[in-house]
């Protein structure tokens, strides 16, 4: 009980951050002969707590502050974004408080069941998974986050549910189906950035998604 008291104050002064990894956790317990057999009796005792294979943060009694669940969701599993629901609900675009934090990836889509959450992944393609990103600081370090705007258009992109006949369908889509607040959406919309969100998704369902914003906005 001791030793594994005073391993857990050697890496709580090593670790500034609430998010680690496992390099920084051996590298703390540098001294100890064999440093996994301690990192397995503190995940037991939950001093330190497994997101994944590698990555970790510090259990309730040993936290300082709040980690950051966004942060993880960029280490979890990458390249990827924050987008679509999570961001939708984050900005007051729709309602619902959304549990799963939701990103886009390059990689293949996948989900992940964690301690600390549900994370999924969607895969788009390099070029509009990379359009529309904003950095976000946190004392832990960034994260990568997409643009209110652009999480719609993922939002739209991803659902396989909707499959829009015309840019009139998108009238019951956004503010019926999603309960999109048109007065919280009118102040992403930038005339540019729309343009360019067709361009670089290049495909009927986000052209006509344009269409109809502009038409409703007035967005000439």
């Amino acid at each position: 009980m001791l030793q594994n008291m005073r391993a857990i104050q050697k890496i709580r002064e090593s670790i500034k951050e609430e998010v680690f990894n496992y390099t920084q956790v051996i590298e703390a317990l540098k001294e100890y002969r064999k440093p996994r057999d301690v990192i397995n009796r503190l995940l037991k005792n939950r001093d330190i707590i497994r997101v994944k294979k590698g990555l970790y943060i510090f259990g309730e009694v040993w936290r300082k502050k709040a980690y950051s669940v966004e942060l993880l969701a960029n280490l979890i599993y990458g390249p990827s974004i924050i987008s679509s629901d999570y961001i939708l609900s984050g900005n007051g675009l729709i309602p619902e408080r959304v549990k799963t934090i939701t990103s886009v990836t390059t990689g293949r889509s996948k989900s992940f069941n964690t301690p600390v959450g549900k994370f999924s992944y969607k895969h788009l393609n390099k070029e509009r998974f990379s359009f529309g990103i904003e950095i976000n600081k946190t004392s832990d370090g960034q994260y990568i986050t997409a643009n209110p705007l652009k999480a719609l258009t993922d939002k739209i992109w991803l659902d396989k549910r909707f499959k829009p006949t015309s840019p009139k369908s998108y009238e019951a889509y956004l503010f019926d189906d999603l309960r999109i607040d048109p007065y919280f959406l009118i102040n992403f919309l930038d005339k540019e950035f729309i343009e360019q969100l067709n361009e670089v998704y290049s495909a009927r369902k986000i052209t006509w998604f344009v269409d109809f914003i502009k038409t409703k906005f007035s967005i000439k």
